[in-house]
């Protein structure tokens, strides 16, 4: 269960909003000053915050501003509870990014209603309602705010191969439990050797999206592949997981032999992002992804130029990778004019990881 970050420097009044909201069954992690508060909502992804009083470090207004500036958690709902009553101070909060704001003196009953309902209305309209991990629009900007950026990144683009086979076999509850395997996998590689600031996505289907950087794609495709295949197996029926394939029925309802549900990743690294623009960023990983789909060996190179498709290049496979320490608090990327005519000639790769023997009686 996701937990709710309570930003808060009285203690008492801590541990009465946290009684409270174990109540109602929510898990609250609270925290006394500001850089703490950014940090955990960096790195633990709570589903909401409550800004309450500071008193030392930075003030709940600088907060607020740094969870609304970054595309990790601007759909974090935001609860303003506060002594200060002037409209001049509510109107600050709310063109900050504040949901709501809730004065003091104040009832427990209004703020757990207020919780229920910013929770609710962000489930609904931010937030995939299989994997509850933002997509679309929150994946444009995440994208627009790496190009804008002057640190290297990565895209990795994830896709399950013979899905449908599984989900024609299984039944849709099973391929939904297949989707949230892999959403799940993803944010917990994602926890332990990403960095603090990596983005997860759910394009939506079976398309997943990591933003990360160069220096984390192999470690983070290694284990994610390596998770998938060891976990996935339980979906299976015994049966199955022994023969090695399924059996069941292609398009036109002929019996037929479809091997298991395998993940390809097609990553592109971009080490000049302000070279791209969001729609070639778009166009590169369609092709790291129907690349990565192809391959049969784990890894092949590709440039990424206006000249596709360049020739791939077939290479030993990963040797595991040692876990890679993650800090909890990024440094803030620096705006950056870009043009894509402009942009440096230097070489730029792109990478893309996929199971061994992904492409054999591919059902997709």
């Amino acid at each position: 269960m996701s937990s709710i970050l309570v930003v808060e420097d009285d203690e008492v009044i801590t541990q009465l909003v946290r009684k409270n909201l174990a109540c109602e069954g929510y898990r609250a992690v609270s925290v006394g000053k500001g850089d703490d508060a950014v940090q955990f909502a960096m790195r633990g992804m709570p589903c909401l915050a409550i800004m309450g009083g500071l008193r030392s470090g930075i003030d709940c207004y600088k907060v607020i501003q740094q969870l609304r500036e970054h595309p990790k958690c601007m759909h974090i709902p935001i609860i303003m509870v506060s002594a200060l009553t002037s409209l001049s101070q509510k109107v600050r909060a709310y063109e900050l990014g504040v949901d709501s704001y809730i004065t003091k003196p104040y009832s427990c009953e209004e703020l757990l209603a207020t919780v229920r309902r910013q929770l609710k209305r962000v489930q609904q309209t931010m937030l995939s309602p299989l994997t509850r991990l933002p997509g679309g629009l929150q994946l444009e900007r995440a994208v627009d705010y790496k190009l804008r950026g002057s640190c290297p990144w990565s895209v990795l683009y994830l896709d399950l191969d013979n899905f449908k086979a599984f989900n024609d076999a299984y039944g849709f509850l099973k391929g939904n439990d297949m989707i949230q395997l892999l959403g799940s996998i993803c944010q917990q590689v994602v926890y332990e050797y990403g960095n603090a600031d990596d983005f997860v996505g759910h394009v939506g289907g079976d398309d997943f999206v990591v933003l990360t950087t160069p220096d984390r794609e192999k470690v983070l495709c290694n284990h994610i592949l390596e998770r998938y295949k060891r976990e996935s197996l339980a979906f299976y029926r015994s049966e199955d997981v022994q023969r090695g394939f399924i059996g069941s029925v292609d398009r036109n309802g002929r019996p037929f032999q479809f091997p298991l549900v395998t993940l390809s990743i097609g990553v592109v690294s971009d080490h000049l992002s302000c070279a791209y623009s969001i729609t070639e960023v778009s166009s590169l990983t369609a092709e790291a992804k129907r690349l990565a789909k192809q391959s049969t060996s784990n890894i092949s190179h590709i440039s990424p130029s206006l000249n596709w498709p360049a020739t791939a290049q077939a290479t030993q496979p990963m040797q595991p990778t040692q876990p890679l320490s993650a800090p909890l608090a990024p440094p803030p990327l620096s705006p950056a004019a870009f043009s894509r005519t402009s942009g440096p000639s230097t070489e730029h790769k792109s990478y893309h990881y996929a199971e061994e023997n992904a492409l054999a009686s591919r059902y997709k």
